[in-house]
């Protein structure tokens, strides 16, 4: 009898264990316009190296289509964590969305101002059809805040909404706009086909929590276990990304996912790390000055109402916090 019990007793540990370590599926949103941008390959990178599956994760990747479309992606069920553009998901919570940033996204893109090649200056752009990405989106007001540093006003320049990088690249080589912001690395491939760099968003904006990884509260708070070790995968996937010794795997990546060619991929990286301009996170983390940065920028262009909100309505440490990584 004490045998059996015995025996009866390590089949109930064998089958609990294996219980426990059945991975957790997660449903990841991504924008169909971004999957072959740059900022995606820390994603990449954590998913062919295993980072999620480490983590117990069973990784979905779910596209959906356009940035101004992710927290819908969370509201109707069909993600679970989604990337989104902080300006995005600070309008969508102030129409009643209990959407939240839980875990750092690429934080300050680089978007370089590419104009035609007979265009020489910003001045040569008077008159003449500017693509931006939406009004509220932080690349459209920080492209008009370059402009505006370099002597032009709004009424000196036409403009027309294109949402991705991609679709305002074929607007400029089209020959229908005379400037676009570019992502890296369409804006290494159109200056070295004779296009012209006018300037970078940098310039004018520093400081940034362009997008964030966000999930709805209710969600989130029952899910707290899930969100931490996704957090670390994550943060696994940037800091594979960041350390020079691993720039030649993460070139391989960047040209197998990217339009990059393989003479592009250190001079991005060098780009963003060389010195580091703020672009990827180290480890997921938020930048809480950055997001009171887009919280600025929206309320002074009057995207949203002033007085400035608090960070924390739209955003919520306690997961990167549990994680080890805020």
């Amino acid at each position: 009898m004490i045998r059996l019990f015995s025996l009866i007793t390590a089949f109930a540990l064998t089958l609990g264990m294996a219980a426990a370590a059945e991975p957790v599926t997660l449903r990841f949103g991504v924008i169909d316009n971004s999957v072959r941008n740059v900022p995606s390959i820390p994603l990449y990178i954590a998913q062919r190296n295993g980072y999620f599956t480490r983590q117990g994760i069973d990784l979905k990747v779910v596209v959906l289509k356009g940035v101004e479309h992710q927290v819908e992606g969370l509201m109707d069920g069909t993600v679970d964590i989604t990337y989104t553009a902080v300006p995005y998901l600070i309008q969508a919570v102030l129409k009643g969305s209990d959407a939240v940033g839980v875990i750092g996204a690429p934080a300050n893109q680089v978007f370089t101002l590419v104009a035609r090649p007979g265009i020489k200056s910003y001045a040569d752009l008077k008159g003449k059809l500017v693509a931006m990405s939406l009004p509220q989106d932080t690349i459209s007001i920080a492209t008009r805040m370059l402009l505006e540093k370099h002597g032009l006003q709004p009424g000196d320049y036409k403009t027309v909404d294109l949402v991705g990088s991609a679709v305002r690249v074929d607007c400029l080589v089209k020959g229908e706009c005379a400037a676009a912001g570019a992502d890296q690395p369409r804006d290494i491939v159109l200056m070295r086909q004779g296009y012209t760099r006018l300037g970078d968003t940098l310039e004018v904006v520093p400081v940034l929590q362009f997008s964030v990884l966000a999930a709805r509260r209710p969600w989130a708070e029952t899910h707290k276990d899930t969100i931490v070790k996704f957090a670390r995968a994550y943060a696994d996937g940037y800091r594979f990304m960041r350390d020079p010794k691993n720039w030649d795997a993460v070139g391989r990546v960047m040209v197998e996912t990217t339009d990059a060619k393989p003479d592009m991929t250190t001079e991005i990286l060098k780009l963003y790390y060389q010195p580091d301009r703020g672009v990827m996170p180290k480890q997921a983390e938020i930048k809480m000055d950055g997001i009171e940065k887009v919280i600025q920028m929206l309320a002074d262009t009057g995207q949203i109402p002033k007085p400035a909100l608090a960070p924390s309505r739209f955003i919520d440490l306690q997961y990167l916090k549990a994680a080890g990584l805020q």
